[in-house]
Order: structure tokens, then C-alpha cells, then sequence
């Protein structure tokens, strides 16, 4: 056996096994948990983490991964980037410092949070820092030193991790809009006390991490590394620096990423495995190369015997000692460990690798790499394993395949344009202007959950549990007609989430037991797993929704998720296209929508809030990714008469580079995230020409708080002011689920005055009853 390379991990999964991370924070929320409760409950999370990844011989262990809400805000804290409206800077580990950190992620006593976003192409929010045009910056909170000297207590050698600078500017905003670039000179001071702090209690290795080389940079923006670098490597001494790139190519950044004084720079070879030889050949005798060879966002198990062959092979060109094995990125968007799945499909089971097993197949490739007889020998046993997959009849479905190749360009449209449809949809709708609407969930609460926990024991038999889902149904319904609501939902109270519930219906898909990610905060997800070609073999929603719509004679909005959205959110099969599981899926949801339209409902909402995310990273790449993507949602949407009006919700996304692709969607109503960035979309919006109905959102739902008549008013008269009122809808920023009834029955009563108010003061509307629901 030769020696084996290093093996290295960017960081692991925050939430615990058992979603203990949630519940602690969710308590201590609530005023059920204490600070040190809380501090308490983080630590053994770490130290289990730490030994776990130790046990597996992890050369590189990450600290510093762990945060408590979110990595980017984290970082703007210990850099001292913490808005005046949340108080002076301060340590997260202070008395007083998770009180002021969590104001920041969630907002409090009513003062906005921080604006919520996607990070990259993940289903992963990160908070976006808020800098002045003459923001100061210094190094404030230590958190990430004592992870480090805790993980030492433990007996655990840690490489600590930074967001990096110029990724930190990146993902910031200003508050004049002006570009967080220039601000780099004035934050790098704060970098270099925090890496001096690192080094000073005996960091000998640090990760910095820069994900925005994998972008269209800007000549400012590589100017940029090269003086930031010179300035931190001087600061970490002689502390080993590795340059931590992911989700996708470096491409045309590669000289300046090899031209930077670090030690050691990762690459990510599953989003980008062609990039292997440009860097090899360009890196300096000096630099080694992580290379990042097992998915860090999906969940199939690796080729670990060819992966091992690659490695081996780099060995050979570069030597041992510059060949460092790791995940393509942080396992931070993956399970926890497939060894607490609960079921009997033990093929599909033998399939998957979670976080666990991502680091035990990175200690496999190292030492099939060096030739050890063991791990070959369980290298052949995965490769038997993953021919069996490959040869499983539960993968291909030839009927699905012939209707995907029978798609037509007329299926791909509506009957008429939108001018003609709106006509059609009003006249059988009669709304009022500025007509009011939720997103579609309404609070779980207590006795929701419970109902489903005793019917998944067994305790109660199917009959009792959806009489008991009628019962929420139909009082969530009375609620909304009491606030006036004038497009009712029905709350969604059978569904534990907006696509594994489909996922659970759906042939070719599978639900996990403990599959779950965080997506910010205490907020985590349970994708399913999309295995293999995809067929309804049932309707999904039709029920629910037809036995809401008839306890109201107001309009009800059926609620299914759009492909796209199905597709980003869950575990994708790795063996096809997306495009063509997008397709398949669009498919079984178009049958849907026809059996929801025949059911009576005149208007169905077929959410893609995932449709930016899935964005290609590089300009270049993006056109035909938004081809497949709105093609998808018409196949899904289009089929319906021009009565029926078709919405589409989207949130926590960047939309501007999106925006002609959300009008090719050609939906009637799109509602949309806009409150936390102060209605910034509207220009937006304005600018290219939006043609359809659109509902910016007025009441940030992720911040637990009522939002003040004022602040409604404001929204609501800015987006009048700069759409005008004839096409404009009055609706959340997003659905309910996480919220509490007391919160959303007096925010809804908050949004449905507002309506009202701005409705009366329009043209024509001056004798009209503001609460009618009807047009005058």
C-alpha cells in the first residue's frame, strides 16, 4: 500500500440527526429554553460532530461550520457589520449576544429583519449583510475561536472556517446600492485580526472559502483577491490556507486563483469535473489541489472505485502531499446519516449516501488511491451495487417515455393571450381591484401535527384523521371569510411539505424518515427522492380541494408546486438530464391541473419559487436552463380553459436576471417575496413591462411579528404608485405554515385593511363598500 492523501471536509451538517438543533431553538423562541440550555445543546452537537468526523480519520475537521441561524450572518456579526437598528456590534457568545443576533435573523418588537435570500443555486437562505456607504468594520465576536479551543478540549484538531472577503462583500448589500466592492480595503483590516486571532490559539491549517470564483467576475473583483490574499497571508503565517471553491467551474477566474499565496486550493469536480486539468496544469510546484470528488448536495452514492483510479492517477502527476480527497462542497445541504432511515426499501437505501457516508466514501477513494487490498475490495462491492442500480426495473417506465416524446409546441400554450383570458377570468371571478389573497399554508399548529402523529402510530384510523383534517379545513376557511379574504385557500393541513407531499404520490419518487436539511434558521425540509421516471397514478389534491371549495361560495385557489420547484427540492436522479425528469413531472402535474379544473376550481396556483434558484451560475449557461424550466411550467399549466386563472408564487430569490423568464411563464397572477427588501422588485417589474396580474407581497411572514397599518399602508401604496392598481393583487410574502393563528389572523386583518383603504381612494371605487368582495 502506497500513502494515502489527505482527506479533508468543508463542513457538515448543523441540524443533528434528530433535528435537535430545531427544537432547541424553537423552545428557547418560545421562552421554553434558556441561553445556556440552548449553548449547551449546540456544544454536544459539535463535539458528536467533531469526534464523528475523527473516528473517520478526517485529515482537515472544520470549525466554525456550526452556526446557530446562518454562516453569512455570522460573519457580518463578527466583522461588527450589524445595522444601527439592532444596536451597537456585538459578540454572539456575550450574555446578551444571541438576543441581539437572533433580532437580526428574525426581526423583534417592530424592527425588520435582515433580507432573506438564496445561497448560489441551493435551497439554502442565507441573511444578506446590510453595509453603509462608509460602513466600519471591526473584529467583534470570537465565536470562532472558541470552536476552535472547544474542538481542542475534545482532543479534536480543527481547521477553522471564513466566509472570505470578497464573497462576503458579494452576497452583501449597500444601502445606497453602490457596490459592496469598494468597501474590501475597509473590511480586510477586521479579516486580518480575526485570522491573526485564529493563529494566536494555534489554528496551524485554515479554510477560506470562496465560492464566488466559480461567477462572472468583474477586472475590480480579481484585482481584489490579489490584494486580499497578500494581506491574509501574511497575517496566517505559517498556517496552512486552502482556497475553498464550489458549485461549479473556476473557469476564466483560474489565474488569479492560482496566482493567490495559498497553500491549498479545492475544486469542485462533480459540478465541474473537465476542470481537473486546467488546474493541475497551471497550479505552482507550491500549491496543492483539493479535490472535492463526492456530491456535497446530492444524495447517490459515489463511484468510488473509478473516483479512486482519478485520484490515484493525480497522485502519480502530483505527489501524495499535494493531493488533498473531500466533498465538492460543505455537507451542509445533505442528511445527516442514511443509517437512521426506517423502511423496508433497502434497495433503494443501498443507494444513497448521506453526510456520514460522504465522509466514509472520502476515506475510501484515499486508500483505493493507495492501493489498500481492503478498500478495493469494498470498492468492487459498491460498483456491484451501483450496476444494480443502473439495471433496476423500477428506473424506466417506457409509457412515460413515449408521452414525453409526443409533447407537441401546442401544448406548450394557452388558448388565448393573456388580454383575452383576463377578460374571460374577471367576468367569472367578479373580484374587486386590489383583490386580497394568501399564498396557500396556513399554521400547523399543535393539534394539526398531533392529529398526523397518532395517525402515522396507528392510533387512530384513516376516517378519524381526515375528519379531523375537515375540521381545520373548514375553520380555516370560516377564518378567512370572517377577515374577508376574497380568494380563499384551503390551508393545506394534509400536507407535511410542498413537495414531499407530492413526492409521496408520485411514482418514481420516495420519502425518507430522516432526510432532512436545513433551509435557514430552524427551518428544515425533507426532500424526497426522485429515483426514476415519474407518473401519477392518482389525483393528488383534487379532494382537498374540492371539499373546501364547497363551503364557500368565495373563489377558492387550489394549490399544487410547480415542476421546477419539485425538481431543485428534491434528490434528483443523476443518470438523466433535469430537463427531461422537469418534462416528466410537468407531465403528471398537467393531469392534475385538468382533474382540479374539472373538479370545479376556477383557479389553481402552481408554485416555482425554485425557478431562480436553479439558475445556472455563469451568464453563459443560463439561456438553456430557462428553455427547459418555463417550457415546464407551461406543459404543466397551459391545457386549461381561458376561465381558469392560473397563479404562480415565487420568493427569496434575486429576480431581476430572471424577469423575462417569469413573463414567458405566461401565468395570469404571480405573487411574490417583496416586503423585507422594501418593494425592490417593483422597479423590476416596471422596467420590463410585466404584462400580467402580479401580487408583491406586503407582510414579511418570517419575521414573528404583526406588521404595523403604516407599514402595509406604505408597501401597498408604493407598489399602486409604480404598477398601478388595475392588475395588482394584495397577498403575504409567502405561505403560513410556520407561523401562529393570534400572529396571522390580526396580519391578515392588517393586509385586508389596507385593501380596502387603497381600494376606496381609486378611480370609480368612491361609492363602492370597501369590504365588498365583488367588483362595483
Amino acid at each position: 500500500m502506497s500513502p494515502a492523501p489527505i482527506t479533508a471536509n468543508l463542513g457538515f451538517p448543523r441540524i443533528g440527526r434528530d433535528r435537535e438543533l430545531k427544537w432547541a431553538l424553537e423552545r428557547h423562541w418560545r421562552g421554553e429554553l434558556d441561553t445556556v440550555a440552548l449553548r449547551e445543546t449546540a456544544a454536544n452537537l459539535r463535539g458528536r460532530h467533531w469526534k464523528l468526523q475523527a473516528d473517520r480519520s478526517i485529515g482537515r475537521i472544520p470549525s466554525g461550520d456550526f452556526s446557530f441561524y446562518d454562516h453569512v450572518l455570522d460573519t457580518a456579526v463578527t466583522l461588527g457589520a450589524v445595522p444601527a437598528r439592532f444596536g451597537a456590534p456585538f459578540d454572539i457568545d456575550d450574555d446578551t449576544g444571541l438576543d441581539s443576533y437572533f433580532r437580526m435573523a428574525r426581526g423583534a418588537d417592530g424592527t425588520p429583519a435582515l433580507e432573506l435570500t438564496k445561497w448560489f443555486d441551493t435551497n439554502y437562505h442565507y441573511l444578506v449583510p446590510e453595509l453603509t456607504p462608509d460602513q466600519t468594520f471591526a473584529y467583534s465576536s470570537r465565536h470562532a475561536r472558541r470552536q476552535f479551543e472547544e474542538a481542542q478540549s475534545l482532543g479534536v484538531r480543527t481547521r477553522p472556517v471564513l466566509l472570505g472577503p470578497l464573497t462576503f462583500l458579494h452576497l452583501s448589500k449597500r444601502t445606497d446600492d453602490g457596490p459592496t466592492s469598494e468597501l474590501l480595503d475597509a473590511v480586510l483590516p477586521a479579516y486580518e485580526a480575526w485570522v491573526a486571532d485564529l493563529v494566536a490559539a494555534g489554528a496551524t491549517e485554515i479554510q477560506i472559502d470562496e465560492p464566488i470564483l466559480v461567477l462572472d467576475l468583474d477586472q475590480g473583483q480579481r484585482a481584489g483577491f490579489e490584494r486580499a490574499y497578500r494581506r491574509l497571508r501574511v497575517t496566517a503565517r505559517d498556517a496552512e490556507v486552502t482556497l475553498a471553491t464550489y458549485f461549479g467551474p473556476i473557469g476564466d477566474n483560474l489565474d488569479v486563483a492560482v496566482g493567490l499565496p495559498v497553500d491549498v486550493l479545492q475544486v469542485d469536480l462533480v459540478r465541474a469535473p473537465g476542470q481537473l486539468d486546467a488546474v493541475v496544469d497551471r497550479i505552482p510546484p507550491t500549491m496543492a489541489v483539493s479535490v472535492g470528488v463526492v456530491d456535497g448536495r446530492n444524495i447517490w452514492r459515489a463511484d468510488v472505485a473509478s473516483i479512486g483510479r482519478q485520484v490515484a492517477r493525480l497522485v502519480e502527476r502530483l505527489g501524495v502531499d499535494r493531493v488533498h480527497v473531500s466533498p465538492s462542497c460543505s455537507l451542509l445541504h445533505l442528511p445527516v446519516d442514511v443509517a437512521s432511515e426506517q423502511g423496508d426499501d433497502q434497495e433503494l437505501l443501498s443507494w444513497l449516501s448521506f453526510a456520514v457516508q460522504r465522509l466514509d466514501e472520502v476515506g475510501l477513494i484515499s486508500r483505493v488511491a493507495a492501493r489498500d487490498a481492503e478498500a478495493l475490495a469494498t470498492a468492487e462491492e459498491v460498483s456491484a451495487v451501483l450496476a444494480a442500480r443502473a439495471a433496476s426495473p423500477r428506473v424506466v417506465r417506457p409509457d412515460v417515455r413515449e408521452r414525453l416524446a409526443a409533447i407537441t409546441e401546442e401544448s406548450l400554450c394557452r388558448t388565448s393571450p393573456y388580454p383575452v383570458r383576463a377578460i374571460a377570468q374577471h367576468a367569472v371571478l367578479d373580484l374587486p381591484p386590489l383583490p386580497t389573497t394568501t399564498i396557500g399554508s396556513f399554521p400547523q399548529t399543535t393539534s394539526v401535527r398531533s392529529l398526523r402523529a397518532r395517525y402515522r402510530k396507528g392510533e387512530i384510523d384513516r376516517a378519524t384523521y381526515e375528519a379531523g383534517l375537515e375540521d381545520e379545513t373548514e375553520t380555516c376557511i370560516r377564518r378567512q371569510e370572517e377577515l374577508g379574504v376574497d380568494v380563499l385557500v384551503h390551508g393545506e393541513f394534509e400536507r407535511t411539505d410542498m413537495v414531499e407531499y407530492f413526492g409521496a404520490q408520485l411514482d418514481g419518487f420516495a420519502t425518507t424518515t430522516h432526510g432532512w436539511v436545513q433551509s435557514y434558521g430552524s427551518r428544515c425540509v425533507k426532500p424526497p427522492v426522485l429515483f426514476g421516471d415519474v407518473a401519477r397514478p392518482e389525483p393528488m389534491t383534487v379532494r382537498w380541494s374540492q371539499f373546501a371549495a364547497k363551503l364557500t361560495d368565495r373563489p377558492m385557489k387550489a394549490m399544487l408546486t410547480g415542476p421546477v420547484t419539485i425538481l431543485q427540492w428534491s434528490f434528483v436522479r443523476d443518470d438523466q438530464p433535469e430537463e427531461t425528469s422537469a418534462r416528466q413531472v410537468a407531465l403528471a402535474l398537467r393531469d392534475e391541473v385538468l382533474d382540479l379544473e374539472a373538479a370545479g376550481l376556477g383557479v389553481i396556483q402552481i408554485d416555482e419559487p425554485a425557478l431562480r434558484e436553479g439558475l445556472p451560475l455563469r451568464s453563459g449557461e443560463r439561456a438553456d436552463y430557462l428553455h427547459w424550466a418555463t417550457e415546464s411550467f407551461r406543459l404543466a399549466s397551459s391545457a386549461v380553459r381561458d376561465e381558469t386563472q392560473i397563479h404562480t408564487h415565487m420568493c427569496y430569490a434575486e429576480f431581476g436576471d430572471v424577469m423575462q423568464a417569469i413573463i414567458d411563464l405566461d401565468a395570469d397572477v404571480i405573487s411574490m417575496e417583496a416586503s423585507r427588501s422594501g418593494m425592490e422588485l417593483l422597479a423590476e417589474l416596471r422596467d420590463s413591462h410585466y404584462p400580467n396580474e402580479v401580487g408583491p407581497g406586503v407582510w414579511d411572514i418570517h419575521s414573528p411579528r404583526v406588521p404595523s397599518s403604516e407599514e402595509v399602508d406604505g408597501l401597498l401604496a408604493r407598489a399602486i404608485e409604480v404598477l398601478g392598481p388595475e392588475r395588482l393583487w394584495v397577498n403575504p410574502d409567502c405561505g403560513l405554515k410556520t407561523r401562529g393563528w393570534p400572529e396571522v389572523e390580526a396580519s391578515i386583518a392588517v393586509l385586508v385593511a389596507s385593501a380596502r383603504k387603497a381600494r376606496g381612494t381609486l378611480p370609480g371605487q368612491e361609492g363602492a363598500d370597501p369590504g365588498s368582495t365583488t367588483r362595483a
